[in-house]
């Protein structure tokens, strides 16, 4: 009998280890930190954490800091998203064709993603630095004026999108680069018969059949975009004045710093349905691209 009962359902004992293991990596801190956002707790022996409800979403949603946080998390995640996959696609189309060096160049390109985040932080740290930084120091020498880069307001959120562009455009790239390699030679043959040029041919066979690869990097990307934290935190740890504090930031900031960990617990919330909301748009996007069946 009990044979019988594991040859009906051999694949679910197969993927029970695996279903054991996100329920308990993944499922359950979810589910802790929802539990926790209705709380108001600064993990004190002292005082006990205290239910409260939705005060802490509401306080969340009528507070100055988060729109401005999430402000910033968009404005460094699209920006970036879109320089990298615009010079990506570009690399790639470049790359793709025979040259001299290519694949030596292509591993080069690796080298900004296999670095540790705070390691490229500190880096550009000391390349931004106002007064012996190679930034500046490059910009005397072509005669114009030093800047404050991390240390201005202005300035801060495009010297840190310049930063995320140098260490991701490969990474768009290279999977653009396999994407190019699936596509057949008949529809260029097709095309080179009917005397198209080089830009019809990319807009009207390259690109569309490329798009579905595109969109995967793009999602990819961004998801990883949206949670940025090692090397911001490294460079500016959001200042100045809070101009670069990202939603992820700020959640860190609320929980180590001030020890309001339910009302961090509300924003990790928060920020969880907003990745999923962009997963699922980007999905819907791939889908009636016709990427996926």
């Amino acid at each position: 009998m009990i044979t019988n009962w594991l040859d009906r359902n051999i694949k679910w004992v197969f993927m029970l280890p695996a279903l054991l293991f996100i329920a308990l990596m993944v499922a359950y801190p979810i589910f802790y930190t929802a539990r926790l956002s209705f709380f108001e707790w600064s993990m004190s022996a002292v005082n006990p954490s205290k239910w409260i409800g939705l005060d802490n979403y509401i306080t969340l949603l009528k507070g100055k800091e988060f729109w401005d946080a999430l402000w910033i998390t968009f404005y460094h995640s699209s920006i970036s998203i879109v320089l990298e996959t615009i010079l990506g696609v570009a690399i790639a189309i470049l790359f793709s064709r025979k040259m001299a060096g290519a694949k030596t160049i292509k591993t080069m390109m690796m080298l900004p993603m296999v670095a540790t985040p705070v390691s490229i932080g500190l880096v550009w740290l000391l390349i931004y630095e106002p007064s012996i930084g190679l930034a500046n120091q490059l910009l005397k020498q072509l005669g114009f004026e030093t800047q404050e880069w991390l240390g201005s307001v202005t300035q801060v959120m495009p010297s840190l999108i310049l930063v995320d562009v140098w260490q991701w455009t490969p990474m768009i790239a290279l999977i653009t680069i396999a994407g190019i390699a699936t596509i057949p030679s008949d529809p260029y043959e097709s095309a080179s018969v009917d005397g198209a040029n080089a830009w019809q041919k990319f807009f009207h066979i390259t690109l569309p059949l490329l798009m579905p690869t595109i969109l995967t990097a793009v999602t990819l990307r961004m998801i990883d975009l949206v949670k940025t934290f090692d090397t911001i935190y490294a460079t500016t740890q959001g200042g100045p004045n809070f101009a670069s504090q990202t939603l992820n930031l700020m959640i860190f900031d609320t929980a180590f710093s001030r020890f309001q960990f339910g009302y961090a617990s509300a924003l990790l919330m928060v920020f969880f349905i907003i990745l999923i909301v962009i997963v699922l748009l980007l999905t819907a996007i791939r889908k009636r691209l016709g990427g996926l069946e």
